[in-house]
């Protein structure tokens, strides 16, 4: 009873200063002044709003003594803490508004500790289950990213806030407008944690992969719901939807990625992306990738390319429909990185998607994906397969078209280089695909490589086709297939033109006066004439050879009459013209000699003639030439209309079943066309020779479908040259007489090679093994014995400076060199 007698005002003192903090008096006085600063702007009716005079003081006691920074930070985080508690919501905002005004205007170097306190406040308020309370502590972390700080912090985690922000992204709350406004304050939320920590060195990195797949997932979650999040008639929706918003988010995030960050950053779009299965629409995907392209520093678009091209690659075996749509956004992105900074990647995408040209047509003739994990039981459909190749070759043009001339030069090689030719490249494909893999693989890369060759302009002819271009390029015109002569025809068609001429040429017709076409002619440049001195020849020979291929059908006569125009109109001097009216008359010789030839083939080759002699006849401009070939024409119309392009270089051809002898009138005469140019000046020695194609060892080659085949043309070129045929005279005279007669003699050389090499391919193709093994050995042998009567000659010492010689039995054995005496003047 003393104690509570004595101590009785203590105990009243407390109980007032405890359980009756308004209570006025020296009870409040008693507190210090910090924590009465902070009541003071607290009003008693919540909904009059912060005391804005008290929180005047608040903020200039907090500037002036910056070290109660921390201690006012977590007083009013215990007293908004009580009010969560309580659910006096408006106590709430009052404190959340009065820590956003501290935070604002201070910026002193112990701001740390109170932001440990704000953030603790936030997160409390991130952490109830009220959208209104997680709103408004967005709100002020957003506010807090903002800010930036004088002094860096390392202690803090943002871990939480990642996690927190983007669970609001996928929020699943009832009513609409709620969950939107819960979206997007996740959205902003995310904004907010990469803008404050981006650029704090101290941070833990926000790239690291436990963020991004955090991070990058819920944006594109948001990005891809324009049309399933419904508008919210407020204001504050009104100015930017969740979409709009999202989109700028991911830029802000993109454009801020450094160079070893690209990929953690688009690793979680490639994985969203195929989880969702995303990629068969191509619309989303497409849309993702132009916003990365365009958002990230253009120096750093090569790495996006790479990862494509990679993740590409791991979904080699999925269906086509998905490799289809990764194919769709690399070519979308490829164009936009030309446009910027090309980068080591061009031959790397060239690369890629011609290995899943190649990939699809196995995939299409094999009808499986032979691979592991039951993954072949899956069905090919073929004409998804088929769709693939057309989106890979329509990729392969569209990045083709936005690279400069000299790169593009260099994939036309890269191509070229990749298509197997039958003979050079036994295994051709894979070993499932055969042959017909190996033609298919053929026809798509043709394809591409005519995409790549499409609007390719030139200046220098020599460049745009150097040999190591057009030689292999020329093998395919000789090849049997119709379809792969037509394809390179084309390819050199859109190289050759280089003045948008081709579309011109077609249909081929005769024209009375040619200016109606308004060709654009150049002067021929000192390059194009090197070029056709030195690839001239080769151009006309396989023109002419592929002339008398008994598959070509009509599109194949009109590629080549465009052929011959554009030559005729890029590539002319007058030496060049001399020669293609040579050519142009040996197409008609061909025409009435090749009687093997079908009857409609027979009919084009004159058409195509008489066309082509119609047209570079208006172009040199020599009356009398123009004239013998109107007359000529104007004989075809009245009695043989079928050796015309009007009649037979259309879809149904008027040609009779069988063609009777072509004479008279209604042929070129070249003896006259000689004597018309000769008098204007063109080479007539030139005119009066006909033109007769060589054949080469290149055109034999090109047909070649087997390694037997290769081996029986080596041996038949060794067998030539052997030393088993008879040595010509080194004295044989040439007079006129002999040059005669090997013109004479020259047109059945054809006729003779093409029969030995057949001869020689079927003894090599049914002859028995032993057989051959013989034929081999014996020539082996006699290579051997050839080379050691060499070395005998070579090794064998001379006689000997004695002279010694035998008594009529035979000479006796010569001395060695090392053992001969020579006199000391014949030593050196």
């Amino acid at each position: 009873k003393a104690v509570w007698r004595d101590n009785l005002p203590n105990f009243l003192l407390l109980h007032m200063y405890y359980f009756s903090p308004c209570v006025c008096g020296c009870c409040g006085a008693l507190r210090p002044r910090y924590k009465r600063l902070v009541d003071n702007i607290f009003p008693e009716d919540p909904e009059d709003g912060l005391v804005k005079a008290n929180m005047e003081k608040l903020t200039f006691y907090a500037l002036s003594a910056p070290e109660k920074l921390d201690r006012i930070g977590a007083y009013l985080s215990e007293r908004l803490s009580r009010d969560v508690a309580r659910h006096r919501y408006g106590y709430v905002c009052i404190a959340m508004e009065a820590l956003d005004q501290l935070l604002m205007a201070c910026h002193c170097q112990s701001i740390n500790l109170f932001v440990e306190s704000f953030l603790t406040m936030v997160r409390k308020l991130l952490e109830a289950d009220k959208p209104n309370l997680q709103i408004l502590g967005t709100n002020s972390f957003v506010k807090f990213a903002n800010i930036e700080e004088d002094t860096a912090s390392y202690h803090r985690s943002y871990d939480f806030f990642v996690s927190r922000f983007s669970e609001m992204c996928h929020s699943s709350y009832e009513d609409p407008d709620i969950r939107t406004k819960i979206r997007m304050a996740g959205i902003r939320g995310l904004q907010g944690v990469v803008r404050k920590t981006v650029n704090d060195e101290l941070q833990a990195n926000i790239w690291d992969p436990q963020h991004m797949d955090k991070i990058v997932p819920s944006l594109l979650f948001n990005l891809q719901q324009e049309e399933g999040i419904e508008r919210s008639p407020s204001p504050e929706t009104e100015k930017e939807s969740p979409v709009e918003l999202t989109e700028r988010c991911f830029r802000e995030l993109l454009g801020r990625a450094a160079y070893d960050n690209i990929k953690n950053a688009v690793k979680p779009v490639l994985m969203h992306l195929d989880n969702h299965s995303l990629w068969e629409s191509k619309t989303f995907s497409v849309r993702c990738f132009k916003i990365i392209m365009y958002s990230i520093q253009s120096q750093h678009s090569h790495l996006v390319i790479q990862q494509l091209l990679g993740h590409l690659d791991a979904n080699s075996k999925n269906s086509a429909r998905v490799r289809a749509g990764i194919v769709e956004v690399i070519s979308e992105a490829a164009v936009i990185e030309a446009s910027g900074s090309i980068g080591p990647t061009v031959l790397e995408v060239f690369n890629t998607l011609l290995k899943q040209l190649r990939l699809s047509v196995d995939y299409e003739l094999t009808g499986s994906y032979d691979s592991f994990a039951n993954l072949g039981s899956k069905v090919i459909k073929v004409h998804e397969e088929r769709q693939l190749q057309e989106a890979v070759i329509k990729t392969i043009g569209s990045f083709a078209n936005t690279l400069p001339t000299y790169q593009r030069s260099e994939v036309m090689l890269f191509i070229i280089g990749k298509i197997p030719v039958p003979g050079m490249y036994p295994s051709l494909g894979s070993a499932n695909t055969g042959v017909e893999g190996s033609r298919m693989i053929q026809i798509m890369l043709l394809k591409s490589l005519l995409q790549v060759t499409a609007g390719f302009q030139s200046t220098n002819i020599l460049t745009a086709l150097p040999t190591s271009f057009l030689d292999p390029l020329l093998s395919f015109t000789l090849m049997e297939d119709a379809e792969i002569r037509l394809l390179v025809l084309d390819i050199l068609i859109s190289i050759i033109d280089r003045h948008d001429n081709r579309h011109k040429f077609s249909p081929v017709r005769i024209i009375s006066d040619i200016s109606v076409l308004k060709l654009k002619v150049d002067k021929c440049s000192r390059q194009d004439n090197l070029f056709m001195k030195k690839h001239s020849q080769r151009l006309y020979r396989h023109i002419y050879l592929a002339c008398k291929e008994e598959s070509s059908v009509q599109q194949h006569f009109e590629s080549l009459y465009t052929l011959l125009g554009l030559i005729c109109v890029e590539l002319a001097n007058e030496e060049v013209v001399v020669d293609l009216i040579r050519l142009a008359l040996a197409l008609q010789d061909l025409a009435l000699t090749e009687e093997a030839l079908p009857v409609y083939n027979r009919c084009a080759i004159h058409a195509l003639s008489a066309a082509y002699l119609n047209l570079i006849s208006q172009l040199t401009t020599v009356p009398t030439f123009c004239q013998h070939v109107h007359e000529v024409i104007e004989s075809r119309k009245k009695l043989v209309p079928f050796l015309l392009p009007e009649d037979v270089l259309v879809e149904s051809s008027k040609i009779p079943e069988k063609l009777e002898k072509v004479e008279g009138e209604v042929l070129f005469v070249q003896a006259k066309i000689a004597e018309m140019l000769g008098g204007s000046g063109y080479n007539t020695e030139r005119l009066a020779t006909s033109y007769i194609p060589q054949i080469t060892d290149e055109d034999r080659l090109s047909k070649r479908k087997s390694i037997g085949d290769t081996v029986s043309l080596q041996l038949e070129m060794e067998s030539r040259n052997s030393p088993e045929k008879e040595q010509r005279s080194t004295a044989e005279q040439i007079t006129f007489e002999t040059l005669k007669q090997a013109i004479g003699d020259s047109v059945n050389v054809e006729e003779l090679e093409r029969e030995r090499r057949r001869q020689v391919v079927e003894r090599f193709q049914t002859a028995p093994f032993e057989e051959i093994a013989a034929h081999c050995g014996a020539r082996a042998s006699l290579l051997q014995s050839k080379l050691n009567q060499v070395f005998e000659i070579t090794i064998r010492p001379p006689p000997s400076p004695s002279g010694s010689v035998g008594n009529g039995h035979g000479r006796t054995r010569s001395v060695p060199v090392y053992e001969m005496k020579f006199p000391d003047l014949c030593v050196y």
